[in-house]
């Protein structure tokens, strides 16, 4: 009995399916009737508005304003810029009629809705929105004195997914994309380059996840991009996740849309732009980083809840008393008590079920802190604390002024125990690798983690490699990239740049 989990398979029997189990015990989300689309459940949806707000703030702090943009986007505009169309073709859902006609079957008598007006030109549902910003930025841009210009779109997108999986890859996705116009291209570099630092910061200290920054090779950017900078994570089965992205697009959307202005010495420029962007997919990455065999581990930061106190209630005559005292502290939590500038978000849990029921479900729900009070404990003026980073039967009782003292300092320990344990499972896994021989036998292997490699290898290298494996190279890390000199293990050319290959997601 000891060895019983409550999510079952377990992480190491199938990690796919445990995956889609601890989504479904934490009650996140389910798969919809639309093909490749999901419900977010209010659980799930909660910790993607705290992701929305927590980034919100920071796009913010640094000049950059929300507005929004239309979801059917012309195929015209696409057209306009070939690269980034051929990118982005296969995954495209097209609206070619703007009406349904009903139609009554003869035989059967059911009605049925046939599609009539064809549209004189395609739409296309988002699958991101470069074309249609661009066209509004060329309105909008005519003198230099009009940049830069920063703005920012919350929003659902579409790519048409052949193997959805809740979060990580779903048809229809949230996300934010920035897009950003600028006069030169240093001005443009420093904007890409200031958003994946944003990233970086927040998955590490949000949500507890360990990143490395880098650059992706040229096979790998971002369709028209000049560089795209990523932040790639690694989850608990060793693969990779790309959790974010910032690409510098030079002028080549500014050129095919006409996105141009008049210069400080009169002469016509064009801007240089911007995208960056994180999705849901952010919800994916930190079940799969810090989740366990009992289900959901959520970070506080992101923590739909922070705190469950469960009332203890065996007789009736002290029931009421119980729960007003879980109340009481609860108010006193929220009022007096904030982490990280945000008020506490706690819960009392007086549901009229047994309280071994409520215990698991706020485990496997990924609660940082659980709080159980009983007649006992009132008495003694303690309090019952069991954290989500400990075992299920782990739990300290503490008087309860101690622990309104100390409260934020276990949510802030939390943070860092689950981070500290992501970086120190990342590390064990990237191997340093220096000869073809040991990089090939690598990838034989079952959940063989990161390789990290010099490289001085050519795209169609590159991609040989990455075919004959089922691999990628994630990125060219930052600073990684002018080392101690080594021989390139597939060219033997002398190089200084290192290049981390691993499997993804």
């Amino acid at each position: 009995m000891s060895d019983k989990t409550a999510i079952t398979p377990t992480r190491a029997q199938d990690f796919p399916e445990w995956y889609q189990q601890v989504i479904k015990a934490a009650d996140m989300a389910e798969n919809s009737e639309t093909r490749g689309c999901m419900v977010i459940k209010p659980w799930g949806y909660g910790i993607w508005e705290l992701i929305q707000q927590q980034l919100d703030r920071k796009f913010k702090a640094t000049g950059h304003q929300n507005a929004y943009f239309p979801l059917l986007i012309p195929i015209s505009y696409l057209e306009k810029e070939a690269e980034h169309a051929e990118g982005f073709a296969t995954e495209c859902a097209v609206v070619t009629h703007h009406r349904l006609e009903p139609q009554k079957d003869p035989v059967t008598g059911k009605t049925k809705m046939i599609p009539t007006g064809e549209l004189a030109e395609p739409y296309i549902i988002r699958p991101t929105s470069e074309t249609i910003i661009g066209a509004a930025f060329s309105r909008w841009v005519q003198s230099y004195r009009d940049l830069p210009l920063l703005i920012n779109q919350w929003a659902n997108v579409m790519r048409w997914e052949m193997r959805p999986r809740l979060f990580l890859r779903t048809a229809e996705f949230l996300w934010q994309e920035g897009h950003t116009a600028h006069e030169t291209q240093e001005e443009a570099i420093a904007e890409t380059r200031q958003m994946h630092r944003i990233y970086e910061e927040f998955l590490k200290n949000h949500l507890a996840i360990p990143v490395i920054p880098g650059e992706k090779t040229e096979n790998e950017r971002f369709p028209g991009a000049d560089m795209t900078l990523t932040v790639e994570t690694m989850v608990q089965d060793r693969k990779a996740i790309q959790a974010g992205t910032s690409h510098y697009l030079g002028q080549n959307f500014s050129k095919a849309q006409e996105i141009a202005f008049t210069g400080r010495d009169g002469a016509k420029q064009y801007v240089h732009t911007t995208s960056w962007g994180v999705s849901t997919r952010m919800i994916g990455t930190l079940i799969m980083a810090h989740s366990d065999d009992d289900g959901l581990v959520l970070p506080p930061r992101v923590a739909t809840q922070q705190i469950v106190i469960v009332p203890v209630t065996p007789k009736e005559d002290t029931k009421q008393g119980v729960i007003d005292a879980c109340q009481a502290l609860a108010e006193t939590l929220r009022r007096e008590k904030n982490f990280h500038g945000d008020a506490l978000r706690v819960h009392v849990d007086v549901r009229d079920i047994q309280g071994g029921v409520k215990k698991w479900e706020w485990i496997k729900k990924g609660v940082p802190i659980r709080i159980e009070i009983g007649p006992r404990d009132i008495e003694t003026r303690k309090v019952c604390v069991q954290r989500r980073d400990k075992g299920p039967a782990d739990k300290e009782f503490m008087e309860k002024e101690d622990f309104l003292r100390v409260a934020t300092d276990i949510l802030q320990e939390i943070h860092n125990t689950l981070l500290e344990r992501a970086t120190t499972f990342r590390d064990a896994n990237i191997l340093p690798c220096n000869s073809l021989d040991s990089f090939h036998a690598h990838w034989g292997q079952d959940n063989p983690g990161w390789l990290i490699t010099p490289w001085a290898g050519t795209p169609e290298e590159e991609d040989e490699l990455s075919k004959q494996h089922k691999i990628t190279i994630r990125c060219m890390p930052l600073d990684q990239q002018d080392g101690a000199e080594g021989a390139c293990i597939l060219t033997g050319k002398p190089t200084k740049a290192r290049a981390i290959w691993g499997r993804s997601y």
